[in-house]
């Protein structure tokens, strides 16, 4: 302990006296270790703690319906595994979606949970106060409130239990309010009771989770879910094929973990490389200490003693530069959690530096110093004791070698990151060009959710009232209404026949959107053939409805579509067919990345018959100008006919769109700015090799300007080796990128992730930038006076 104190106190004052040697390589470390430090404090909150569930690893989502990410499960299903089941101890079913509340303070909208009393059960939850719903609730208007609405909504007033408010004009009573750390589904609000109808004809999905009973694995209950459901293959043919368990944790965060993995490479390569830097700025700084260890050497330090020495002096500099990076840390992952997109990453916000979190930090800088110090220190110690007393003998042995390799592996491994962030912006960029199907240009939408207790002609009137209202607005065009508009969260999809009376396959799937007359020409959907709907298309007129262009081509081939007939019903009535009057462009109906295009069939609103699509309409106004006006004057047209109704999303289609790219967007700007901090620290890195070899070869420069080299030789000579180390530093990066880079794969669009135009682009401009990096040394070598350097040695 006295020597390791020994070594402490000596290793301060060594760093001490080399005041820029040491700030540089902590910052370099800082940079490194602190990114580190923030992407694990995400990892590690969302990835690798259990959910904040009592026993989190027996809680399981249950499917047996899978549509793209989306699993889930029907009410008759449901109420079928009800039943049969014997693997679960609680087994539940919920929805959610955007409602309003009022009753009590002003209306606000609000993202509401509908679930079965087996909720709370199975989750293994309690109310902070109060109490959660029961079996006898089901019937009864009640509501459960999140913690966060309760102290913003309601000024945490305890006296709320049993206060009566109004959920989508439904009266419920408060009868309980969650811990402040609940939340689930991420994002909820308020919970309120939900009764699974199991009659036909319903068809509405659910998401299902169960508490596996002490003893069930997740393999009995998935091998017990198969079964289930291949016993209702007659009414499902397509369950038993879905149908699968998995952990509620892996449902939760089973979708972000492959990008989060991603930012963790990124993030290790910065550390890598902020390494070999350091490690290169310790092997110049022994050039200057070869001296003093070969003394040290001759009074009798054996190897292993020079050795822990230096490596102690390498660990102080890490843990310094550990400590400045939590710091970094610290700052930085307030700033990464306002910049992930809402929704994109969950269980953001039970992100923090924790134990873990230090613990990692501390081990990462006692691991880097063992990287960057140790081939300095064994470099160093090594040097023979004769020619390193010799004054003249500035020189380790081996050093140069080593710090062209460390400079290589820098430009390789900044390859790989510039490639990465070139795949990504190239990608984004072809995403953004896509055709969403519409003009979104100068086109306004508003959303609401209309009570549960109005009927389908109310709601048609209603929906009528405010289009009339927005129409009339100064400067607006066209206003149409949709109730399910293309980029927001709501779709509505289910087969349909034709007239031929053949039933489509499942992926001829529909969507089913009713519109007013004028919201094609609303939000610029071309009219392809036939007509838009119009005043001659009442409710009691003959069914009609307009078809997708893929509808049209899938459904008749080379057919006209016009005069055809089809049903959205799967018992039709006589009623229940409409004629085709119009074909349309296809729409990307949830985000522009859309590989095939979302079939869809339009009816009139007014032929819309049931209340349930009615309820959440979206309002579509196009203007001659500028829209940052015309947004105040909807909100107040609108509040004109309805003050107690609250708007749900006032936004425009420009801003909706954007919204769905914010995650590409996202990973294109975190891998674009960890991509220039690799190529500044690789530039840096490039610029200290040649830098010290310029240093290095005073003496020989000096002798071959003075036999009569040219300046442009000498040049070229310094030029030269940088292109070579250049190019060794190219080569292996573009190997490593050819395998590193299809990771990417899932977070590209239209982009290969061995695209070569990209390789071929970052590869030129990495080389670019190393070889102006070598420019400055160069023209020092060219500056060497002979008698200068001749008169040195």
């Amino acid at each position: 302990m006295n020597a390791l104190a020994q070594d402490i106190r000596f290793a301060l004052r060594t760093l001490w006296k080399t005041p820029a040697f040491t700030a540089i390589a902590m910052l370099a470390l800082a940079i490194g270790i602190g990114a580190n430090s923030a992407i694990f404090t995400v990892v590690n909150s969302v990835l690798l703690h259990p959910l904040p569930f009592p026993q989190p690893e027996r809680i399981c989502q249950i499917y047996t319906a899978r549509m793209d990410a989306f699993t889930a499960m029907d009410d008759r299903t449901f109420a079928d595994f009800e039943k049969q089941s014997a693997a679960w101890e609680h087994i539940s079913a919920f929805n959610g979606g955007q409602s309003n509340l009022s009753g009590i303070g002003e209306p606000i909208p609000v993202h509401g949970v509908s679930a079965t009393t087996a909720f709370w059960p199975t989750l293994g939850v309690e109310a902070a106060f109060g109490r959660t719903f029961r079996k006898e609730d089901d019937t009864n208007g009640v509501v459960v409130l999140s913690d966060k609405l309760w102290r913003t909504h309601f000024g945490a007033d305890r006296s709320i239990l049993g206060k009566v408010v109004k959920l989508d004009g439904v009266s419920r009573a408060v009868i309980g309010v969650m811990p402040q750390a609940f939340s689930f589904p991420a994002t909820t609000e308020l919970w309120t009771p939900l009764v699974v109808d199991p009659k036909p004809g319903q068809g509405w999905l659910y998401t299902a989770i169960g508490r596996l009973k002490p003893g069930v694995s997740i393999d009995q209950a998935r091998a017990e879910t198969k079964a289930i459901a291949q016993r209702l293959q007659p009414r499902e043919p397509h369950a038993a094929e879905s149908a699968g368990v998995l952990s509620l944790h892996e449902s939760v965060v089973g979708q972000i973990r492959p990008s989060l993995y991603v930012l963790l490479g990124a993030v290790g390569f910065i550390l890598l490389i902020a390494c070999a830097n350091v490690a290169n700025l310790l092997l110049a700084r022994g050039a200057g200490r070869r001296q003093e260890v070969a003394v040290r050497a001759s009074l009798g330090a054996s190897r292993t003693r020079l050795i822990r020495q230096l490596l102690t002096e390498s660990s102080l500099l890490a843990i310094c530069g550990g400590a400045l990076g939590l710091l970094i840390a610290s700052w930085s992952v307030p700033v990464l959690i306002q910049l992930v997109p809402e929704g994109m990453i969950p269980r953001l916000a039970e992100v923090g530096i924790n134990s873990q979190v230090l613990l990692f930090t501390f081990l990462l800088s006692l691991a880097t110093s063992l990287l960057f110090g140790l081939a300095p220190a064994v470099q160093l110690s090594k040097a023979r004791l004769a020619e390193s007393l010799k004054q003249g003998d500035r020189r380790i042995a081996g050093a140069q070698g080593l710090r062209s390799v460390l400079a290589a592996g820098e430009i390789a491994l900044s390859l790989v990151l510039l490639i990465g962030a070139g795949l990504m912006i190239k990608s984004f960029i072809r995403l953004r060009s896509v055709n969403p199907g519409f003009n979104p240009e100068s086109t306004l939408a508003m959303t609401v959710n209309l009570p549960d207790a109005m009927t389908a002609q109310q709601l048609v009137v209603y929906h009528n009232q405010v289009v009339d209202k927005l129409a009339a607005i100064p400067g607006v065009t066209a206003a149409g209404a949709i109730d399910w508009l293309p980029f927001d969260d709501a779709l509505s999809r289910g087969d349909f026949y034709s007239e031929a009376g053949s039933r489509p396959r499942a992926h001829l799937q529909v969507s089913k959107p009713g519109v007013s007359p004028d919201y094609f020409r609303a939000i610029g959907i071309r009219l392809l053939r036939g007509r838009a709907f119009n005043g001659r298309d009442p409710e009691n007129s003959l069914g009609v409805a307009i078809v997708s262009q893929s509808v049209a081509k899938r459904v008749w081939g080379d057919q006209d579509p016009i005069g055809k007939r089809v049903t959205l019903e799967d018992e039709p009535k006589a009623k229940d067919w409409l004629t085709v009057i119009g074909v349309v462009d296809d729409v990307k109906q949830r985000n522009l990345a859309e590989k095939a295009p979302v079939l869809a069939v339009y009816q009139p609103m007014t032929q819309v018959i049931r209340a349930g699509f009615l309820q959440h309409m979206a309002y579509v106004v196009r203007a001659n100008g500028n829209t940052a006006a015309l947004a105040n004057l909807m909100r107040r047209r609108f509040r004109e006919m309805d003050p107690n109704q609250p708007i749900q999303l006032l936004s425009s289609m420009n801003e909706m769109i954007s919204a769905t790219t914010a995650e590409p967007r996202f990973y294109s700007r975190m891998l674009g700015s960890l991509a220039a901090v690799a190529l500044l620290l690789a530039s840096l890195g490039i610029y200290g090799v040649m830098a010290y070899s310029v240093a290095q070869r005073t003496r020989e420069i000096g002798i071959r300007v003075a036999l009569g080299a040219q300046r442009g030789d000498i040049f070229r000579s310094v030029m030269l080796r940088s292109a070579v180390l250049v190019s060794i530093g190219v080569a292996l990066g573009l190997a490593g990128a050819f395998g590193v880079t299809r990771v990417l794969q899932k977070l590209l669009f239209e982009v290969k992730p061995t695209d070569a135009a990209t390789f071929a682009a970052v590869s030129a401009l990495l080389i670019l930038i190393a070889l102006s990096a070598t420019f400055i040394p160069a023209r020092r070598a060219t500056a060497v006076d002979p008698m200068v350097a001749l008169r040195y040695e």
